[in-house]
């Protein structure tokens, strides 16, 4: 029997009943189809495609979608052509889907209608399509004719791409990757052929995470017996409803739907953004759609947090009856008990498989007794029995079974088989390796680790899951995760429970482990990353620790050989433990003699490395063998060889900023007369666009009112600002200015609006933050907008100069969504979902139409500004965090991307006219574009700085990561912030004119603005990393106004008139409005 038969058959039974719910989560009711509903939408494809696809033997269809509720109709109308269906995600990286599309030369490919842009996009010169409208369906039929591109050379590019992922990755129990080379045990009889008309049911691939992707082909035989057995298992009936958790390119997400479309049951779909967000999905799930069977991987449950857990999850009024947890390590026994509560009576499951043998193979249910409270601590989880038609056994190095020990898993059966990559037949009753290494123990299996995962430590050999496990056990750690980073340290990932002591921590966990075990550091992080299947992202917790890595370089800057003698003795006591000991340490103290060890010296060693940025020769044999005095001298003489080389704050600042070659980034600070009354070049569009950092473009307007020769302008000849504020006398605030400290213990009065919405989550900052005089100024909410995630972007707000059009911001957050907002009333004109996370701010194109922004996917998204329908994708290797920049002489736009590369982009001819290799790192950083010379600056995080037409570099000491704010009224000023807490302003030279000390980093970019009423004062708003908006008064530094937003903020201020834009990360974009006393009452401030 075939999966659709299956489907068919409870159709005919159940025709009435909801097969499938779909549940946007936001205003929307949730949708529905009944089982007829569904089927008759699947025979209508199926007609489609039969009468469009020619499917002499095997027949492949691939699916480019995203989940929604015609997902069950297109799976089942493929099906009955019949034809395997091939799911491609359109997030992944279009490297690796066009990897697979044409590994499984795939002749047919459905899309969905609102992702034809993206895949045309993302696939553009591999390969020419013609397509074909499916009515009423919302797909399009793309039949794809390849171009004379080898598909083995592409094969070998993509190998070569992953191929530096193995030594970085870790992976998990099930759905693994299997090892290059087979080793097989047949049982006689004919073969299984992969070319068997109607014999598969889908194709899929491996992540690639751990090597090259592997192609998966999986036949109705190997598949259907997972389904009914575990029907059977779960007892689901007609009455249930099942969560479609996992992506359609995991194969549990097969299991999920056909357990429900094959019962009578339901299918409740939510978008992928939905599953991001804990608390709207636990709504989703247990509030409104009462779900009865999850199955989901550990972490994907551990998302939820603790409280919805226990709260929602596994409460004891919960409507889940089953709980399946598979695809990873179970989670450890005390762990479980914690969440479960007492009166709850879900039933739990630890299921386990590889993808090469499709889905599960083996299934355990916890005994309801194992959780009560005298129940034996040390119980080990099993994997398992085998599911039906599944053939499990245990082998040892030699090949030979084990009955009792340990051994490694092989997986297979008479028909439970797949055909891997280019396989074209295999024998019934292969046995795949699993790379899974298990203890048997009273017939039953007990994971012990990944083969991958075995590591071999200060000459020890273990597995780094048994870290993990004691990790976990710890009551404040609630969720962790251990990579082997660099196959040098061994970091542990932990989202703390509560209040985390990494000292504390690592003592506990050396009462349980031995020394060769112990982490070399503890890294807290939120939340775990996860892959699109569910898994713990091991590649993004190494980029993690890398950004963490060049933090602490940043951090670690010696003020000179005193600082040296301080921090080593505090790396000396933080290794040694005693860290809570005030006396001082002698200076004849011996390491080895003070209670370290070896292993301890090689931490103290990576510690010191850390701490002076540099390899020191020969420091082990000193450490190990002198006094910490020697030790202090033997570093002294590598870092400050001479007296002259001590490091001085101001001197170093001044050679930072004054190594310039002589450049001299030319610009002018001006002043228009209102927010409206530019005059306008009659039938061309005109605005003005305003972004972080005091750049401006403006376009279109008549000469009379600009200045010279400037009809077309950016940060080097930028406008000035209209008239802003009509304030009062400033107050004072705490400040070191020149070096003296101002008036102190006063406190800046922030009012509520009662006329606008939330007035509240605007917080008066208290003396013990800042001290300030009495003052007039305040800022007020004007409007807030839910982003629904953090928001690190910084807003560009676009002032068109025609009344009957309303300003605009565009941002766009960590929900993956961009929103345009209107300047005045908050309203949002409209909502765009790209592929991932945006953490680059967006720009406008010189005609006015496009906002350009790049996104964590890898595309550089061109959208009409005017309803965020996308214009042009265009395709990087990385993420891109960077900032597009527009050239208002040329058009072309200017962006980096962490491949390395800096891109010009001609958005009209939808072409790339170049791209630069940067040779210095990715780049992070926003290009920045002068017009006297032409030239295009690139700064790389590794610590690179370039100009493009013609060439140069300047060298920095460290990752370059924030964008300087210049303002020139009278002189060249420089402002900007750092991660030391305070706020700078340096002239052109580098010379050191004020600095402002805030209440934490500052790492959003200064905004220059000015005022007529306070004697044309240039006031400078900036924004600390805790949330307090600062207005400084630019020529001096002292305090004009401060507030407080109700989360963290690396998003970069804009100020246009009397609004103050920024977004945060409690997931909202704010907008405050600067006002004095005497115009509160009139304003409703």
């Amino acid at each position: 029997m075939t999966l659709q038969e299956m489907v068919n058959q409870a159709a005919s039974l159940y025709s009435d009943r909801k097969a499938v719910w779909f549940d946007q989560c936001n205003d929307e009711p949730p949708t529905f189809y009944t089982y007829a509903t569904v089927v008759k939408l699947a025979t209508e494809l199926t007609a489609f495609l039969q009468k469009h696809c020619s499917h002499q033997g095997k027949c492949e269809i691939g699916l480019y979608c995203y989940p929604g509720i015609n997902l069950p109709s297109w799976i089942l109308g493929i099906l009955q052509v019949p034809a395997a269906y091939s799911p491609i995600d359109p997030d992944a990286p279009p490297v690796l889907s066009t990897y697979f599309i044409r590994k499984c030369n795939l002749r047919y490919i459905l899309v969905e209608n609102d992702k034809i842009k993206k895949f045309q996009m993302s696939h553009v010169g591999w390969f020419s399509c013609n397509s074909s409208a499916v009515e009423h369906m919302g797909l399009t039929l793309f039949q794809t004719s390849w171009s004379h591109t080898d598909v083995n050379s592409q094969a070998d590019n993509v190998n070569s791409k992953y191929e530096p992922f193995k030594a970085m990755g870790n992976s998990q129990p099930g759905n693994t990757v299997c090892p290059e080379q087979l080793k097989v045990k047949t049982s006689g009889g004919g073969y299984m052929d992969v070319g068997q008309k109607c014999s598969l049911a889908y194709v899929l691939h491996t992540s690639g995470t751990t090597g090259t992707p592997k192609i998966v082909r999986v036949p109705h035989k190997c598949i259907v017996p997972n389904i009914h057995h575990l029907k059977s298992i779960f007892e689901v009936t007609q009455d249930d409803m099942l969560f479609l958790a996992s992506p359609l390119t995991f194969d549990p997400s097969v299991v999920e739907l056909f357990i429900a479309l094959t019962s009578g049951a339901s299918i409740l779909v939510v978008p992928n953004t939905v599953k991001m967000m804990p608390l709207e999905l636990s709504a989703a799930l247990f509030r409104h759609h009462h779900v009865t069977v999850l199955q989901a991987t550990p972490t994907l449950l551990r998302r939820f947090g603790a409280h919805i857990i226990k709260s929602t999850v596994l409460s004891a009024d919960t409507s889940l009856r089953v709980l399946a947890l598979g695809g990873e390590t179970f989670p450890i026994l005390s762990l479980l008990k914690s969440w479960k509560h007492q009166e709850n009576r879900t039933s739990i499951f630890n299921l386990y498989g590889i993808t090469e043998v499709s889905s599960w193979a083996t299934c355990y249910k916890i005994p309801e007794e194992v959780f009560s409270a005298d129940f034996r601590t040390d119980f080990s989880v099993p994997l398992g029995s085998p599911l039906l038609g599944t053939t499990v056994e245990v082998r040892d190095d030699n090949g030979s079974a084990v009955l009792e020990g340990e051994g490694q898993v092989f997986i297979g059966g008479e028909e439970r088989i797949c055909f891997l990559d280019d396989e074209i037949t295999v024998p019934p009753g292969t046995m795949r390796e699993t790379g899974d290494f298990v203890r048997v123990q009273n017939a039953q299996m007990v994971f012990l680790g990944r083969k991958d995962n075995q590591i071999k430590r200060h000459g020890k050999r273990f597995n780094i899951e048994c870290l993990q496990q004691a990790a976990e056990d710890l009551c404040q750690v609630e969720a962790c995760a251990v990579t082997w980073y660099q196959q040098e340290k061994l970091i542990l990932f932990v989202v703390p429970s509560g209040d985390l002591e990494e000292r504390e921590t690592l003592q506990e966990l050396q009462k349980c482990l031995p020394a060769h075990t112990i982490p070399d550091e503890l890294v807290r992080i939120k939340s775990l990353p996860l892959t699109s299947h569910g898994k713990v992202d091991i590649s993004e917790l190494n980029k993690i620790y890398h950004n963490h890595l060049n933090s602490r370089r940043r951090d670690s800057k010696l003020n000179g050989a005193e600082e040296l003698w301080e921090r080593l003795q505090y790396l000396w006591k933080s290794v040694l433990g005693f860290l809570g000991d005030s006396s001082g340490i002698s200076r004849d103290a011996i390491f080895l003699h003070s209670g370290g060890d070896s292993l301890k010296a090689l931490q103290f060693y990576d510690e010191i490395e850390m701490l002076v940025g540099r390899a020191v020769p020969g420091l082990l044999e000193v450490i190990l063998s002198r006094t910490i005095e020697q030790v202090y001298t033997h570093i002294l003489k590598t870092v400050f060889p001479d007296e002259d080389q001590l490091i001085n704050n101001d001197n170093a600042l001044k050679r930072k900023l004054s190594g310039n070659n002589g450049e001299e980034i030319h610009g002018k600070y001006g002043k228009l007369k209102s927010e409206r009354n530019l005059e306008v070049v009659p039938g061309l569009i005109s605005f003005l666009a305003l972004s972080r950092g005091n750049h401006f473009l403006s376009m279109n307007f008549t000469k009379s009112l600009m200045q010279p020769h400037n009809t077309a302008q950016v940060r080097v000849e930028p406008l000035q600002q209209p008239s802003l504020l009509h304030l009062a006398t400033p107050s004072i605030m705490k400040s070191h200015v020149q070096g003296h400290e101002m008036e102190k213990n006063r406190i800046l009065t922030v009012t509520n609006n009662a006329n606008k919405t939330d007035w509240s989550s605007v917080q008066q900052l208290q003396a013990e933050c800042s001290h300030v005089t009495t003052a007039e100024l305040t800022l007020c909410i004007r409007w807030k907008s839910n982003t629904r995630k953090c928001v690190d972007a910084s807003p560009l707000v676009i002032i068109p100069f025609k009344d009957e059009i309303s300003a605009s911001v565009y941002v766009g957050s960590h929900s993956h969504t961009m929103q345009a907002i209107d300047l005045d009333l908050g309203e949002i004109k409209w909502e765009k979902t790209l592929g991932d996370r945006i953490e680059s701010s967006a720009c406008i194109s010189r005609c006015g139409n496009f906002v350009i922004v790049g996104c964590y996917d890898g595309l550089v998204y061109v959208l009409q500004s005017s309803d965020g329908e996308t214009h042009w994708t265009f395709v990087t290797e990385d993420t891109v965090k960077s900032s597009a920049v527009v050239d208002p002489s040329s058009g072309l736009v200017y962006i980096g991307s962490h491949d390395q590369h800096l891109y010009a982009l001609d958005i009209y001819k939808k072409v790339c006219i170049w791209k630069l290799h940067c040779e210095g790192g990715a780049v992070f950083s926003s290009p920045c574009l002068s017009s006297f010379p032409h030239h295009v600056y690139v700064a790389t995080l590794g610590g690179l700085l370039l100009a493009v037409n013609p060439v140069w570099q300047f060298p920095t000491n460290g990752p370059v990561f924030s964008s300087p704010c210049i303002s020139t009224s009278t002189k060249q000023e420089i402002f900007f912030g750092s991660h030391d807490r305070f706020i700078y302003c340096c002239n052109t030279e580098g010379n050191l004119l004020w600095k402002f000390e805030g209440t934490s980093s500052v790492y959003g970019t200064p905004f220059v603005f000015q005022s007529d009423d306070l004697k044309n004062k240039i006031l400078l708003a900036a924004v600390s990393t805790d949330g307090t908006v600062w207005i400084l008064n630019a020529k001096s530094g002292t305090a004009e106004g401060v507030a407080k937003l109700p989360g963290e903020v690396f998003s970069s201020p804009v100020v246009w008139g009397r609004k103050l834009v920024v977004g945060c990360r409690n997931d909202y974009v704010y907008c405050l409005d600067l006002c004095i006393m005497g115009e509160k009452e009139q304003q409703g401030c």
